[in-house]
């Protein structure tokens, strides 16, 4: 098989010989009764070989923590923007096109790191893990529901090292209001509400059509959404509040605060999604939003309703400035409430819980972020949010923006990926890919 006809078989650019390769080395691993894939870095004291995609904005500090290990190769398709990341390999190992970078190297990798726009994370991240190559990939995980649902099932069936980039679960303050959560401190939890504040979205639309800046490899960009004429309003970042490639600062910001009651609460997937919000506009993400997730009861705990806000939701109203500094997440239960962020918890009433002795400790510090991956790569317990954790949450935010665009709510069908009830939410649960990009 030729390198052109290979990349036609597999995105166009991933060749039988790197999958056939890799399949060799899961199946050993397998056959060994390991139950992960066999890596070049098979001990704790091996470095990785890993490849970073995107490696400008957040994918900067990736690249950076990477170079620890063997970073083998790059991809971006914006060398200006990737800086001095850039510059991290060289040259020969620096690509615009990630497809071509599995070509050259899939056989050699270990593990890749993804830090592209939200259109974007699917079609690496599917390609690497069909690879048998371990994956950090960047929140929401994936641009769509079915995509969220594709990348969980395929790390779980290679027995795949996975971490979604929501590095707030690390936090200190995190780990003690689920110690706080499950231990009944509130009592049973039967709502939930969380919120971001700010307007961001709806961007102008472009009137104009300048010319691609030469550092900048555009159509590698678009990739697999419709083609539409570069504009610095969308590319490098407005990109978030844009429908064809962003997820809105719902798909910005709903990993890491739905996070807080995900992990202490168990949720998985809801039964029922409702969302509001202002006239949708087809292109763009609104300036604020409602969702409510209805979520049936696990094991003992009750069926919970959860409240994400994009904006200033109206139970904020009872509370003060002060008590809502640096909060994002309010957990109504029998016994109190419980408001809380990434930094810092209040137990309410305060009256209440004057004598109040929080329990000792019992979720252990989690290490740094990046390294609880880099640890499961080489055969340590799971990083704590590996995809079986976080594909649920991200598919349930994702879920909150279907809910909005289709105009109202459904009765959501998880086992099988449909909405009941609306027929206009189907159509946003996969979406079709440019020519070129299919599946």
């Amino acid at each position: 098989m030729t390198q052109s006809n290979s990349r036609r078989t597999l995105f166009r650019k991933c060749s039988r010989r790197t999958a056939l390769k890799s399949s060799v080395g899961l199946a050993g691993a397998l056959a060994l009764g390991t139950g992960v894939r066999w890596t070049l870095a098979d001990s704790p004291n091996e470095k990785l070989n890993v490849a970073c995609i995107g490696v400008g904005g957040q994918g900067g500090g990736h690249c950076k923590a990477m170079q620890g290990q063997n970073l083998l190769a790059i991809a971006d398709v914006d060398e200006k923007r990737a800086g001095k990341n850039w510059m991290a390999v060289p040259s020969d190992r620096r690509y615009h096109d990630f497809r071509k970078l599995f070509d050259d190297h899939g056989s050699k990798l270990d593990a890749v790191v993804i830090s592209t726009p939200d259109h974007t994370h699917f079609h690496p991240g599917y390609i690497a893990m069909q690879l048998g190559l371990h994956v950090y990939l960047e929140k929401p995980l994936a641009h769509d529901v079915w995509q969220c649902r594709t990348l969980t099932n395929l790390a779980r069936e290679k027995k795949l090292a996975t971490q979604l980039g929501a590095q707030r679960h690390a936090l200190d303050n995190m780990r003690r209001v689920v110690e706080l959560v499950k231990s009944g401190a509130i009592g049973p939890v039967t709502e939930v509400h969380s919120w971001q504040g700010g307007n961001r979205g709806m961007p102008s639309i472009p009137t104009d059509t300048p010319p691609v800046p030469d550092h900048l490899k555009y159509d590698l960009w678009v990739g697999p959404a419709e083609y539409r004429p570069y504009h610095p309003s969308f590319c490098p970042y407005g990109w978030r509040f844009w429908w064809d490639f962003g997820t809105g600062e719902t798909g910005n910001w709903g990993c890491h605060d739905l996070d807080i009651p995900y992990w202490a609460l168990d949720l998985k997937y809801p039964t029922r999604v409702d969302a509001t919000g202002p006239e949708v506009d087809p292109e763009r993400t609104p300036k604020s939003m409602r969702v409510i997730y209805q979520f049936p009861a696990r094991g003992e705990q009750p069926p919970v309703t959860l409240h994400w806000t994009h904006g200033s939701p109206e139970i904020l109203e009872r509370f003060s400035k002060e008590q809502l500094k640096g909060k994002n997440t309010l957990f109504v239960g029998e016994k109190g409430m419980l408001l809380c962020g990434f930094g810092d918890r209040r137990l309410l009433p305060e009256e209440t819980f004057a004598d109040f002795n929080a329990p000792e400790p019992f979720i252990p510090a989690q290490g740094d972020f990046r390294g609880q991956w880099i640890d499961a790569c080489k055969g340590g317990p799971p990083a704590s949010c590996h995809f079986d954790y976080s594909g649920p949450l991200a598919e349930t935010v994702l879920l909150g923006n279907v809910a909005y665009r289709a105009g109202g709510g459904f009765d959501w069908d998880a086992e099988n990926l449909v909405t009941r009830g609306n027929d206009k939410a189907q159509q946003f649960i996969r979406e079709p890919y440019r020519k070129g990009w299919e599946i």
